[in-house]
């Protein structure tokens, strides 16, 4: 099972000034930079287009980190495809690769935000077509290098070709997925790994949804032996499960009570928290064994899982903690994953 750390590269205040901002930068080179030394597989980095967020060119970062690292994989997670054009998704990706040596992974979603879609002089009613349509041409591009292609939302391409090619063929790519059937079949559909963002409840609920993707991807004739799936969820390692959950509350209940005011959600209280973060619910904040434990027991509950990645950089913890959780997760977590897949 690979084992990552997802980022949305959070500032410390909406009101951050440029030059706070830049610490910040640095801040999540040295997080990417630490996780290669610590052995774990992959980082992400999502897309977001808010006050909050410094990740609305995630590739250029990741393009950063690529030279400071060796071996870690550097993803999208996600780039939001429907608002974006898929030609320079895939140009911006293919020189990621080239630049890691191989190591660049696309993640495309919808987005969990829609600031991008009047952003980008994009209709919010087209959500799903606009999606379905450029994932398509995504694809197409990845495979040929010189293509025609027609469709609703974008120019029609005659002949055209499109550089740089990757090292890697093909470029993977991911389709990340919320909670919509409809997402789960498409991911299927089209044959590619499925990453699951689970934000809330219990991990286990999520096996009908995961269940569709896998007859879905059968039936329509492609090989299980590529058949992937990823979990994304919140979480955070501290040497006790009491310094976990302090570290790391009060952060999280003031960016999830800030989404909520905007969504509608309930304020977050301490005691659904703590069920979210037991034995079914989806968090994996605690001590090394207790989340190796739980990694395993979601993925066996899920039918086998491919990739689990930890989301701590949303919850207010410092650059200490966050390096410090980062070890921890390297030194102690992976080995008890092994340990237990073996």
């Amino acid at each position: 099972m690979e084992i990552g750390i997802d980022s949305f590269a959070a500032t410390r205040s909406p009101d951050s000034k440029p030059e706070e901002n830049v610490i910040i930068m640095e801040e999540v080179i040295q997080r990417i930079e630490q996780a290669d030394k610590s052995g774990l597989h992959m980082f992400g980095l999502g897309e977001h287009h808010r006050s909050e967020f410094l990740d609305s060119a995630a590739h250029m970062i990741l393009a950063a980190a690529s030279q400071r690292t060796k071996n870690i994989r550097l993803a999208s997670a996600v780039v939001v495809l429907s608002a974006t054009d898929p030609v320079r998704v895939f140009q911006n990706y293919a020189t990621l690769d080239l630049l890691s040596k191989g190591r660049a992974e696309i993640v495309t979603g919808r987005g969990s935000f829609t600031e991008s879609f009047p952003l980008f002089g994009f209709n919010l009613h087209d959500y799903d077509a606009l999606y379905t349509e450029k994932l398509d041409l995504l694809l197409k591009i990845r495979e040929k290098e010189t293509l025609s292609w027609s469709g609703k939302f974008r120019a029609p391409m005659h002949e055209q070709s499109i550089y740089p090619r990757p090292i890697q063929s093909p470029l993977p790519i991911w389709v990340g997925v919320g909670g919509t059937p409809q997402s789960f079949q498409r991911a299927g559909l089209f044959g590619l790994p499925l990453m699951v963002a689970i934000i809330g409840g219990e991990t286990h609920r999520f096996n009908p949804l995961i269940d569709v993707y896998r007859k879905t991807y059968v039936n329509a004739g492609h090989s299980s032996e590529h058949m992937k799936i990823g979990i994304h969820s919140q979480g955070y390692v501290a040497e006790t499960m009491d310094q976990a959950v302090d570290d790391y509350y009060h952060g999280y209940k003031m960016m999830f009570d800030k989404i909520g005011l905007e969504r509608g959600w309930p304020p977050v209280t301490k005691d659904r928290f703590l069920f979210q973060n037991g034995p079914t619910g989806a968090y994996l904040v605690g001590d090394p064994e207790t989340v190796a434990t739980k990694i395993l027991r979601h993925s066996k509950s899920l039918g086998g899982v491919s990739r689990y990645t930890f989301m701590m950089d949303n919850a207010g913890l410092t650059q200490d903690q966050i390096l410090r959780s980062i070890k921890l997760i390297g030194s102690e977590v992976i080995p008890r994953v092994n340990e237990g897949l073996e």
